[in-house]
C-alpha cells in the first residue's frame, strides 16, 4: 500500500540535513522522540557550533520560522514536516500543481483531513499498546506474539480507514485522493480483511503449535516447520471418540532445563513464522508512518489558512510556470511571515515583472522595499511547495533554487570586517547556485563607500545575470542603481518604495526610476521633531 499525497508515483523523501536523527524520530512516528533529539542537538551546537548552511541562512532571512510556527499550532513534528517540505522545493509545475489539488480537497474537508491523521497517530501508537517492554527479547515466541498483537491493531484502524474510503471517498475531487481511497477500497476488501483475521487468530497458536521435522547428524532436529493444524470434526471432540495413536511425553513441573529445551525446539519452528509476520507488521508500519507524514504536510496548510482567514488575509493556489520561462506577474502579494505578528492586515503590493531578470529596489528608508523582498522569496517557496501563497493572484516560473544575501551585523568575533564576511558569503552562494535560481540581495555590499561597494555589486548581479539567475536588489547605493538603469536593459525592472509628498511612507512599492537621495530628513524628523526651518537646513 502507498500514499502518494505528495507526489504522483513516489513517497516523500525525507532528505538528510542537520535534524537527520529528529527526521527518523518523524518516521517511526515517536513525538516524545523528536524533543529529545532537539535539545541534544542543542546542546551539541553549543559546544560545536556548525557552519550555518544555505537553508540556515535563507530560514534567518525570509524569517521561516514565523511560518512554520503558525503551520505547527504547537505541534514539532509538524513544525519538522513543515520545514523539511518548504526547503524540499518542486522544480516540476505538474507535481506542484498535483499538491495544490490534494492540497484543495484537504482545505474544504479539514475534519476528514484530522480524522485520517488521528487513525494513522493510533495505529503507530499499537507497539506502546502491544507492550514495549517485551520487545526488546529476540526470541521467536516474543517477536511472534507482539507482531500478531500489532498487526490486529492495525487491522482494527485499517477497517476503520476503509470505512472512512467509503463513506467520504465522494467528497475528494484530487488525483492524490482518489487513488488512494481506491486503493484502500481495492486492498482492503472486507474479503481479504475477513482472512487476516483468520490468519492472525491461527498465530496465537491456541491449540498449541504443529510442527514437524526431519532427523539430521546425531538426531538433531533439522528443516523445522510449522504446519497448519487438523481441522478436527465434531465427533472427535466427545470424550468415547477414537483417537489416533501418538506418542507423548510429559515434562515435570519444575524441570526448567526440559521447558527450555521445548521452547527452543519450538522456536526453532516458529522462527520462520516470526519473521513474516514481523515484516508485515513493519509493512503495514511504514504504510501509516507515511501517511502521517504526508498528511502533517497538508494539516500544517490547514492551519496556516485558519490563521490567515481570521486576519481577512487573501489567499490564491499560484500558477507556476516552466522553470526557464522568465515570468512574476502578482496582485497584492504580502509578507505572510510579517503579517503573522500584525494585529492589522500587512500592505500588499503589485507587481509584473514578466520577462525581467533583474528587479532594483531603491527608495526611502523604511518605505517596505525589505518587506517586499521577503514576499517574493516566501511566496516562490510556498509556491514550490505545493501551498497557497499570500497574494489576490501569482504567476511566476519556478525557481531551481533561492539564495538570500542580506547584510549582517558586525562580526562580534571580530575575525573578520563586514566586507570580508559579505564576500565569503556571496562566494559560499555562487559555489551552490545555478542557472534558472533566485537570488535576494538586501542591502548587500553596503558596508563599504558607495563607490567601491557599487562596483562589487555591479560585477556579482552581471556575473549572476550571464547565468540566467533571477536576481532581486535591495539597495540605497544610488550608482549601482543608476548605473543599470541608465543602461536602459530591457530584462530590467526598477521598483521605488512610494513616498508622499508630505513624507508618510505607503509601504508600497511601485515602478520608477531610482532617485539620488534616501530621504535622510525624514527619518531626523522621526527622530527628533525637527521644526520646519530645521528640516529645511537638513534637506
Amino acid at each position: 500500500m502507498k500514499v502518494f499525497l505528495l507526489h504522483r508515483d513516489h513517497d516523500f523523501e525525507v532528505k538528510p540535513a542537520l535534524y537527520d536523527d529528529v527526521l527518523r524520530a518523524m518516521v517511526t512516528g515517536h513525538p516524545h522522540t523528536i524533543s529529545g533529539l532537539r535539545r541534544n542537538l542543542a546542546r551539541a551546537e553549543e559546544k560545536d557550533p556548525a557552519p550555518p548552511t544555505s537553508d540556515d541562512v535563507l530560514t534567518q532571512d525570509l524569517e521561516l520560522h514565523t511560518l512554520w510556527n503558525a503551520m505547527a499550532a504547537g505541534d514539532e513534528f509538524l513544525f519538522e514536516m513543515a520545514r523539511r517540505a518548504l526547503l524540499s522545493s518542486l522544480t516540476d509545475p505538474d507535481a506542484i500543481v498535483y499538491r495544490q489539488r490534494v492540497l484543495a480537497d484537504c482545505l474544504e474537508q479539514p475534519e476528514l483531513v484530522r480524522e485520517l491523521y488521528a487513525l494513522a497517530m493510533e495505529a503507530l501508537d499499537s507497539e506502546r499498546r502491544a507492550g514495549g517492554g517485551v520487545w526488546h527479547s529476540d526470541r521467536p515466541g516474543t517477536i511472534l506474539h507482539r507482531s500478531v498483537r500489532v498487526l490486529q491493531l492495525h487491522v482494527d484502524v485499517l477497517k476503520r480507514l476503509r470505512q472512512v474510503a467509503d463513506e467520504h471517498a465522494e467528497k475528494f475531487r484530487s488525483e492524490g485522493f482518489t487513488r488512494f481511497f481506491a486503493m484502500l477500497r481495492e486492498e482492503l476488501s472486507d474479503e481479504y480483511l475477513q482472512t487476516v483475521d483468520q490468519h492472525l487468530r491461527e498465530l496465537q497458536f491456541k491449540r498449541g503449535v504443529l510442527q514437524s521435522a526431519q532427523l539430521g547428524k546425531g538426531n538433531k532436529g533439522t528443516h523445522d516447520i510449522v504446519r497448519r493444524p487438523h481441522e478436527r470434526h465434531w465427533t472427535e471432540r466427545l470424550p468415547f471418540a477414537n483417537r489416533s495413536s501418538s506418542f507423548t511425553f510429559t515434562i515435570p513441573p519444575r524441570d526448567e532445563g526440559g521447558f527450555r529445551a521445548l521452547e527452543d525446539i519450538r522456536d526453532k519452528g516458529i522462527n520462520l513464522v516470526a519473521n513474516a509476520v514481523a515484516q508485515s507488521a513493519d509493512h503495514v508500519k511504514s504504510f501509516f508512518s507515511m501517511l502521517r507524514l504526508e498528511l502533517a504536510f497538508y494539516l500544517g496548510c490547514v492551519n496556516l489558512r485558519d490563521r490567515l482567514e481570521l486576519m481577512d488575509e487573501p489567499t490564491c493556489f499560484p500558477e507556476p510556470l516552466a522553470a526557464g520561462e522568465v515570468a512574476l506577474a502578482a496582485r497584492d502579494v504580502y509578507d505572510v511571515c510579517l503579517t503573522l505578528h500584525l494585529d492589522e492586515r500587512a500592505v500588499g503590493n503589485t507587481v509584473d515583472a514578466n520577462g525581467k531578470q533583474l528587479v532594483m529596489i531603491t527608495g526611502a528608508n523604511q518605505g517596505g522595499k525589505s518587506t517586499f523582498l521577503r514576499s517574493i522569496g516566501v511566496a516562490h517557496l510556498m509556491m514550490q511547495s505545493g501551498m497557497f501563497v499570500g497574494a489576490r493572484s501569482f504567476r511566476a516560473g519556478v525557481r531551481t533554487g533561492v539564495f538570500t544575501h542580506y547584510k549582517r551585523e558586525e562580526d562580534a568575533t571580530m575575525r573578520s570586517g563586514k566586507l570580508d564576511e559579505e564576500l565569503r558569503r556571496m562566494s559560499d552562494i555562487a559555489d551552490e547556485i545555478g542557472p534558472d535560481a533566485m537570488l535576494l540581495c538586501n542591502e548587500s555590499f553596503a558596508s563599504t563607500n558607495e563607490r567601491e561597494g557599487s562596483e562589487i555589486a555591479r560585477q556579482v548581479v552581471r556575473a549572476m545575470l550571464d547565468r540566467r539567475i533571477r536576481v532581486f536588489f535591495v539597495t540605497h547605493m544610488y550608482d549601482l542603481a543608476h548605473g543599470f538603469h541608465a543602461q536602459q536593459l530591457d530584462a530590467a525592472l526598477f521598483l521605488r518604495a512610494e513616498r508622499r509628498p508630505d513624507g508618510r511612507r505607503t509601504f508600497k512599492v511601485v515602478a520608477g526610476e531610482p532617485l539620488p537621495t534616501s530621504y535622510g530628513e525624514d527619518s531626523y524628523r522621526r527622530i527628533f521633531g525637527a521644526s520646519d526651518g530645521v528640516r529645511r537646513q537638513v534637506s
